[in-house]
């Protein structure tokens, strides 16, 4: 039962820092895929998105590791 427990809280946490990093571009693309199914033009939200989804690519990209740690946490 305690392996059950800490696999699933493993789970919750990968899927919290998935979130994290790839949040803002879901929810610009939510929002632009709401607004033009209500007939509005989304284009504001489609930039918002491209911009969102390069800054994750480029925090993905980012090598994490002891000689740049504070410079990553700042």
């Amino acid at each position: 039962m305690t392996e059950y427990i800490i696999i699933v809280a493993l789970i919750g946490v990968a899927a919290i820092g998935v979130y994290r990093l790839f949040g803002d571009t879901l929810r610009s693309q939510m929002a632009g895929l709401a607004m033009e199914m209500s007939g509005q033009a989304a284009t504001a939200n489609i930039t918002k998105a491209k911009t969102a989804a390069t800054t994750s690519s480029t925090t993905a990209s980012t090598a994490k590791n002891l000689s740049n740690y504070n410079a990553n946490n700042q």
